[in-house]
């Protein structure tokens, strides 16, 4: 899948249908990130500029690594998995140029 293919993907869920793991929650706690806002740009994935499919555990499951940017120099790194619902695995915030990081 591409990464427009998933963003339109993305946009046929609601806020609703987000699962946000403890560990996931944990991690923008500590990092201060507001879960609403993880959860919009999820919904609405203007700001996504790079997802790596990963191998998924389960049939019918897709994960992805997804790359959300703000500047050159800070984006949002969220870990997906998608089913019926959309699990918020892993939340990071990285302040480094995010090209060179995912290049």
């Amino acid at each position: 899948m591409n990464l427009e293919e998933l963003k339109k993907k993305l946009r046929t869920y609601k806020k609703s249908d987000i699962i946000i793991t403890e560990h996931a929650n944990f991690q923008a706690f500590t990092r201060n990130i507001d879960l609403e806002e993880v959860k919009e740009n999820v919904i609405n994935p203007v700001k996504l500029v790079y997802a790596k499919k990963q191998e998924a555990k389960y049939k019918g499951e897709e994960k992805y690594d997804c790359y959300f940017s703000y500047s050159k120099h800070l984006y949002h790194r969220y870990a997906l998995t998608i089913n019926a619902k959309i699990i918020i695995v892993t939340i990071i915030k990285i302040n480094r140029d995010w090209q060179k990081a995912i290049g």
